[in-house]
This record gives structure tokens, C-alpha cells and sequence, in this order.
């Protein structure tokens, strides 16, 4: 925590008093006379806290917080500068000081970008309580403003390569701008959390809780307990009031991962939570109202689960305002070494480990290996690598990938990136449409793509589909 304190006070025996007071707490000071000496001092001293009294002559404390907003990007709900994870540095929050007479101008000051007000005289030990309040909370706001960063910086690059994918992140923007419900579907690993999180950043919620729900992970009580939360006396044990993660979640997006494994009986809860936007907690009998966005996915098809009885099929309507499928990795090729590097700069960057780059050698295995595990495979792989490798290089041997490549790959030695990106993608074309027994009906299906897709696919990649029919 940043113990510097600028007063700016224009009676030096108020000056002399506060710095002797804040000394002795065991803060360092720094004193301005004016408006402008101030001005100079946050931009050279960059102290951690402001005491600035309003009534000055020259440039009065008022106007030295307009300057700070309409030059400096100030930011009257944190007191921080715009742009804190974009290099730029915070502006510290400003406690005014000002005249009993002049508690209305201490009132424009905190809306103007002070953070609070004291009046004259100064009672010493007020003061000394309002700065560890003030820094406190400036701390944890700097606390949960990196936190924010690391998570949204995690999860901030969606790579896309292909045109279909590239459709997708449309898609997704267009949905952003809504509060359409959305449904993620795709295997495992595929990424799906991350376009839930990208959908919430694009949107006008961005600003509110991103609320992550597991419903395989928990049993279905406990699932319940962790949706809704509970009354006190709900159950042994319950002693209090808890509010569950719906609630917690009130203005922002709820994120159902793994929906299609969710238990009947609390399907039911969710569909009238969807629909009404209320639900009431476990041993509760009165509805509470939330405000949420929910985003769902699945790796499981869900036609196929509500044919079977497993899966409401009002909720899956309700859920299916919105939805797309996020192809798996082995689809889209090309998105794998610029994901490689993605995951490579980063776990090397945690690990402090410089220079580190992928062989030749092991982007072809990378290319030539099925991920069935998707880009959550591709980056534990990466980061096993980076933790095994003792040199800047990493080799195949450091991948650890359980399945040798396939032999009938077509080899992409001396060939360009986007020629080797280009065999491949006939390569695998063509073998789905060759176990199909040349049916590119089937072999669409089998790739998730639409028949017209796979269509101009073969007519742009040149490929004999009488030669890949092997019941002929």
C-alpha cells in the first residue's frame, strides 16, 4: 500500500498540522500550496492519497478535480484513472476538506470525483480513521480490479482461423447484444466457456458478475442448495440465511456448464426461473426476483435426451432461443499452432522461462494428432512441455501425447504454414468422406458441418469423390 500522502491546503498552519499528525501514524507526506503545485505533485510524486482543501486561491480544489476528469480520464465512481490495466497509472482517491458553511460544495466535490469530505476544524482522530478507510478500500478495489484482469485476460482470446469459426464469434456478437438465452453445444473441451465469457465482455453486462454453475459436478441437493440458495432452518445444519449463486449473480450472466446432465426434478426449478425471472430458496416459500442473463452448454445432444425422457423438452426450447455449435479442434486444424503459441507464451511467461519456441517437429505432431480432448488437451499438453523442457525448445518427447499419429497423413515437411494447413485440410475431408463410403451426407454429419458446406469444401479442394468410394 502506497503510505504517501499530498495535502494541499493553503494555511501553512494547517499544512504543518496534518503533516505532523500523518507522520507521526507513519505515513510520509508531501505538501502543495495551490492547485497547480498539486497538479505537478500527483504526476511526479504519485502519492497514494489526496487531502485537498476547496477553498484555495488561483486554482481552487474544485477545479483541480475538474482538471483531474476532463484531462486525466478520472473516473468518479473508483477514483481511478481509465485504462488501470492498459499501462496507465491510478489517480489516487482525493478526501476534500472544506467549511462548515460549505457542506454543499463538499457534496459537488464527491460528485465530481472525491472520494469523501471532511470539515474545519479537523477533529485528528476522524481524520485518522477516514485515511485507513479511504486506503483500505482503495486496496481492495486495486485487488479485485487485477483479479478481474487475470481472469478476463485468461479467457480473452477466442483464436479462429476458418470461416466457420469466424461465423461463430458473429454469431455470438449478435447474440451479446441481447439477453437471448444461449445454448453452447460441442464436445468437451472445446472452448465453450470460453464464448460464454466473451458473450458476457461483449455485452452490456459486462460490468457485472459472471456467475460459473457446474451442474454435474454436485450431487442434485447440493446442486439445488448451490442455485438457490437456502432459508435459515432449511435443513440441519442451516443457521443462517445463504444466498446461492442465482442470486449472487443479480445483473449479470449465469453460465449453466454441463446442462444436459442436469436432474429432472430441478429442470422443473430452472424452467421457472427462465421464464419468470423469480424463484424462491431451498425451505423458502416467498419468490425472489433476480435480474440475470443465462448462457447454458452441453456436450450432449439434447434431441436426442428429450426423445429419451431425460431432458424437459420445454426447458430445451427454453434454453434454445439462441444456439450454435462450437466445432472440435481436429476440424479446424489450423487453429493449432496459433493456439500452440498462445498457450506456450503464456505458461512460459508464469514459469519465468524465456525464449521458448515449438520445434518444426512438433507442430507436424501437433497437426497430425486427433485431440481428443480438444483445446483444453492442446493446452494442458503445452503446459506439461513447458514444465518437462529444460531447453528454450520444445520437442515432440515433451508433449506426452498418448496416440502415435496416423501413417496415412500426407507429410508436410519443407511445405508453408498455409500449405501444409491446406493438404491437411483435403486430407481429413477426404477421410471423412471415405469411412462415409463416399456418402457426403453422412460425412457432413460425421463433421458437424452443413451438407452445402462440405459441398463447396470438395469443389474448392479439387477432391474426386469417385476415388474415395470404397464400395465401388
Amino acid at each position: 500500500m502506497n503510505k504517501k500522502i499530498l495535502v494541499v491546503d493553503d494555511d501553512p498552519d494547517i499544512v504543518l498540522m496534518l503533516t505532523d499528525r500523518l507522520e507521526s501514524l507513519g505515513y510520509s507526506t508531501i505538501a502543495a500550496r495551490d492547485g497547480e503545485q498539486a497538479l505537478e505533485f500527483l504526476e511526479s510524486e504519485e502519492p497514494g492519497l489526496v487531502l485537498l482543501d476547496l477553498e484555495m486561491p488561483n486554482l481552487s480544489g474544485m477545479q483541480v478535480l475538474e482538471r483531474l476528469r476532463q484531462d486525466k480520464g478520472f473516473e468518479p465512481e473508483t477514483g481511478t484513472k481509465s485504462g488501470l490495466w492498459e499501462g496507465d497509472s491510478p489517480h489516487p482517491p482525493i478526501i476534500v476538506m472544506t467549511a462548515h458553511g460549505t457542506i454543499q460544495r463538499a457534496v459537488d466535490a464527491m460528485k465530481c470525483g472525491a472520494y469523501d469530505f471532511l470539515t474545519k476544524p479537523l477533529d485528528v482522530d476522524h481524520l485518522t480513521i477516514v485515511i485507513e478507510k479511504t486506503l483500505e478500500r482503495e486496496s481492495l478495489q486495486r485487488q479485485v480490479a487485477y483479479l478481474r484482469h487475470e481472469v478476463e485476460s485468461r479467457y480473452s482470446t477466442i483464436v479462429a482461423t476458418t470461416p466457420e469459426m469466424h461465423s461463430l464469434i458473429d454469431l455470438a456478437k449478435r447474440a451479446a447484444n441481447s439477453d437471448a438465452t444461449v445454448l453452447l453445444l460441442g464436445e468437451s473441451g472445446t472452448g465453450k466457456e470460453l464464448f460464454a465469457r466473451s458473450i458476457h465482455q461483449w455485452s452490456t453486462r459486462r460490468s457485472m458478475p459472471f456467475v460459473v454453475i457446474n451442474c454435474v459436478a454436485l450431487t442434485n441437493t447440493l446442486l439445488e442448495n448451490e442455485l438457490f440458495g437456502h432459508e435459515k432452518g432449511a435443513f440441519t445444519g442451516a443457521t443462517a440465511l445463504q444466498k446461492g449463486k442465482i442470486e449472487a449473480a443479480d445483473g449479470g450472466t449465469v453460465f449453466l456448464d454441463e446442462i444436459g446432465d442436469m436432474h429432472p426434478d430441478l429442470q422443473a426449478k430452472l424452467l421457472r426461473l427462465l421464464q419468470d425471472r423469480e424463484f424462491h430458496r431451498v425451505g423458502g416459500t416467498k419468490f425472489v426476483r433476480v435480474n440475470i442473463r443465462v448462457l447454458a452448454a452441453t456436450n450432449r445432444e439434447l434431441t436426442k435426451a428429450v426423445k429419451a425422457g431425460q431432458f424437459r423438452e420445454d426447458l430445451y426450447h427454453r434454453l434454445n432461443v439462441v444456439s450454435f455449435s462450437i466445432p472440435p479442434l481436429r476440424e479446424r486444424p489450423s487453429d493449432i499452432p496459433p493456439l500452440a503459441e498462445l498457450f506456450l507464451q503464456r505458461s512460459a511467461r508464469e514459469l519465468g522461462k524465456l525464449n521458448m519456441h515449438l520445434t518444426k517437429e512438433t507442430i507436424e505432431t501437433m497437426l497430425t494428432y486427433p485431440w481428443p480432448g480438444n483445446v483444453r488437451e492442446l493446452d494442458n499438453a503445452i503446459s506439461r512441455a513447458v514444465v518437462l523442457s529444460t531447453e528454450p525448445a520444445i520437442s515432440p518427447e515433451h508433449l506426452r501425447l498418448s496416440k502415435e499419429p496416423s501413417k496415412d497423413l500426407p507429410v508436410l515437411e519443407n511445405l508453408t504454414y498455409h500449405d501444409a494447413m491446406d493438404q491437411y485440410g483435403t486430407y481429413f475431408v477426404e477421410q471423412a468422406i471415405r469411412r462415409a463410403g463416399g456418402n457426403q451426407t453422412k460425412a457432413a454429419e460425421a463433421l458437424g458441418l452443413q451438407r452445402s458446406y462440405l459441398a463447396r469444401l470438395v469443389k474448392q479442394k479439387n477432391i474426386d469423390i469417385t476415388e474415395l468410394d470404397d464400395s465401388r
